[in-house]
């Protein structure tokens, strides 16, 4: 793995216009970056990052079959007692899940180690699926990236047979918060993906989303919605008014509510329970469990539930060495031991790789400046070395 300097293309603001992504500038910051890229050998994006990300997503699904009738577990997950059914329900009629991403500690020097599943809502999508591989689609026409480099990269194809296999009428309304780029933009490409395998869709701001007296969800026409992919987390799902009448409505959602079991930091102590002498995994404990001084005062103290590096904090000889604020940590915290982002030219890159369906389907890399990747991180593109 290195990080190569590589230069921008000077009109790839236009190709970002003409191919819709609008939001590679955030509050008049960059997020897309292209003057450099991440260059990978095929060995280490087929052995060190993709076979362990399948194995990986399999271990969490085993983990889901036994969360769902375990009491003690769902309740350790702060999972509201309204939602225990909705969740079950869920996994028992095998609910399809659409994606998700795993996060790794990799800088090609030994094994990816798992920080978090972002298994409900992740975003950096469309600029993974789409936009990185036009990037490299140009470099190799223009010279500049040697014939034969590829990119690990199946993810828009495998959301669109995804969508394609789904069962249901044909048709998926698709909700977030209207004014927020990001979340718009996600959106707007799996729509555009569920388009083009077939299904009848629809945008709903979340705000137009109602209920009607049968308990299913309705759009402000009151046209029943019998399946809603929503860029809106169970968490925050399930506190809502209406969340009690998930458990009982003929809406279907992607995520199905079962996500809200992985969608959850709590997710790593019983991951590492399971295996503790994973290769890909870090020992993690809830910090009500005694057992957390095994950590030392090295290691990562992470909410329950958290979005983008929030409320999470670096500790090193009990020193907070680093943390990020924000609104999480009622629920409680877990304990993670300390595995740094590594370092590349003063730079931290995040590996994400996605799961679409139950399979592994590519890569993202979102680089930070210090520890922790927040929501200031910048998307770099990724590309595998010519044999």
């Amino acid at each position: 793995m290195r990080r190569v300097r590589i230069g921008e293309r000077p009109d790839w603001r236009m190709h970002a216009a003409r191919n819709g992504f609008h939001f590679h500038t955030l509050a008049d910051q960059p997020y897309w970056d292209e003057s450099h890229a991440y260059a990978f050998t095929l060995d280490e994006i087929e052995e060190e990052i993709e076979a362990p990300s399948a194995e990986l997503h399999a271990l969490c699904l085993d983990f889901v079959d036994r969360a769902v009738e375990d009491e003690h577990i769902l309740a350790g997950l702060r999972i509201p007692r309204c939602a225990w059914d909705a969740v079950r329900d869920s996994w028992h009629r095998r609910d399809p899940s659409l994606y998700g991403r795993l996060d790794f500690a990799y800088g090609g020097d030994g094994p990816a180690k798992l920080l978090e599943y972002n298994a409900d809502t992740p975003t950096a999508l469309y600029e993974t699926a789409v936009f990185q591989w036009l990037w490299l689609e140009d470099l190799l026409a223009n010279g500049r990236l040697a014939r034969g480099a590829d990119q690990y990269n199946a993810v828009h194809e495998r959301l669109i047979a995804r969508f394609r296999a789904m069962p249901g009428d044909g048709t998926l309304a698709l909700t977030a918060f209207a004014d927020a780029p990001e979340d718009r933009g996600t959106v707007a490409y799996l729509e555009d993906c569920a388009s083009q395998a077939g299904l009848a869709c629809r945008f709903l701001d979340l705000g137009e989303i109602g209920l009607d007296a049968a308990g299913c969800f309705i759009d402000r026409r009151r046209t029943p919605i019998s399946r809603l992919f929503k860029l809106y987390p169970w968490e925050w799902a399930f506190a809502d008014t209406f969340g009690v009448a998930v458990a009982r409505t003929p809406t279907r959602f992607l995520e199905p509510p079962w996500k809200a079991i992985l969608s959850n930091k709590g997710l790593l102590p019983y991951l590492y329970a399971r295996e503790p002498n994973h290769p890909n995994l870090l020992p993690a404990y809830f910090e009500t469990d005694p057992a957390r001084a095994a950590l030392g005062t090295r290691y990562v103290r992470k909410p329950l539930y958290s979005r983008e590096g929030a409320n999470i904090q670096m500790v090193e000889e009990g020193i907070v060495v680093a943390q990020d604020h924000g609104p999480y940590g009622a629920e409680g915290y877990i304990r993670q031991a300390l595995a740094p982002v590594p370092c590349f030219d003063g730079r931290r890159p995040l590996v994400g790789s996605w799961i679409v369906g139950d399979a592994a389907a590519g890569l993202c890399i979102r680089e930070s400046a210090g520890p922790i990747t927040t929501n200031a991180a910048l998307f770099v593109p990724h590309y595998i070395e010519a044999a």
